[in-house]
């Protein structure tokens, strides 16, 4: 927000502002981390807080970047004005996600033919005249397990300690339910005769569930995909924004004013704010009156009048 006429303001700051350094888990309210990692409680991998504004101010040389100083001044090589920067936010720790995209592509190139094979009987394909009769079963084995054992393994590591913490939550439930498919699938691959005679599909042997469980297990990977994805847009859209907060403020003290970096603004701090400044901080007016542009957050086009107790 900027004061947009002619005339100054003091306000007192109401919220200093903080690092965003931090991570939490979507999932369990209150579960916080100071560094990436898994939630202890559902096994989710923590996200990062939503990013504040920069805090440091750096001052380059338009002529000469390679000239920085975190005071302004003059550049030593040509004497023009150092300008201010406000410093790139750090790229963020995409490592869950490319994990995440790595296991979907895996499950899903070997999902896709356990599930033709499965299912093509049922839309005419010629599966039987493909492979050899007895054979298919195997081969929906050898397909399936490494999309189950390796590729849903964060599913089931998070399943059971939702179990262990009982915090209970959708992990709980594709691990349950794909690993006895799984399971189920595999007893009656290996020995047939132990199901009871009812379990068995036209008198010989029983279902196999291979394609249910590694489709499961791709479609919910397409869903960590998709959501780790969301999160990192939203905070890159959300740095964006922040990045349009001032890195300074000028702090009024008993022996005058100095323009400082942001994280020197605490609670109760004076600040001054020229006619155009941007307003760094949350605070309330107790001096002066101005017009102050609220379009960024209101989306008003007309400026608003602010005076003391605002």
């Amino acid at each position: 927000m900027n004061a947009s006429d002619n005339q100054e303001t003091k306000a007192q700051a109401d919220r200093p502002q903080g690092d965003g350094t931090g991570y939490h888990c979507s999932m369990c309210s209150g579960v916080t981390s100071d560094a990436p990692g898994a939630c202890p409680r559902c096994g989710m991998a923590l996200v990062p807080d939503l990013p504040r504004a920069a805090s440091s101010p750096l001052y380059i040389c338009p002529m000469h970047p390679e000239i920085q100083r975190d005071q302004p001044g003059s550049c030593p090589k040509c004497g023009m004005d150092l300008v201010l920067k406000v410093p790139e936010a750090d790229d963020e720790d995409d490592e869950e996600l490319k994990n995440m995209r790595r296991r979907f592509v895996v499950a899903t190139a070997l999902s896709i033919p356990v599930l033709v094979i499965a299912m093509g009987p049922m839309i005419g394909l010629p599966v039987s005249g493909w492979i050899p009769h007895g054979m298919s079963g195997w081969v929906e084995f050898a397909l399936a397990t490494p999309v189950v054992v390796w590729a849903g393994l964060p599913f089931f590591q998070r399943g059971w300690r939702s179990i262990v913490t009982w915090q209970l939550n959708m992990f709980t439930l594709v691990s349950l339910g794909t690993g006895a498919a799984y399971a189920y699938s595999v007893v009656v691959l290996l020995i047939p005769g132990v199901l009871p005679e009812s379990f068995r599909v036209g008198g010989t042997s029983g279902g196999l569930y291979f394609e249910a469980a590694s489709v499961i297990i791709a479609l919910v990977l397409l869903g960590q995909v998709l959501e780790l994805g969301a999160h990192r847009r939203t905070n890159s859209a959300i740095k964006g924004l922040l990045s349009l907060s001032p890195p300074t403020a000028r702090l009024v003290t008993e022996t005058g004013e100095e323009e400082v970096p942001l994280d020197r603004v605490e609670t109760g701090s004076v600040l001054r704010v020229l006619p155009g400044d941007k307003i760094a901080v949350d605070g309330t007016v107790i001096d002066g009156a101005s017009a102050v542009d609220e379009s960024m957050i209101t989306g008003e086009p007309i400026p608003s009048d602010k005076g003391p107790g605002d």
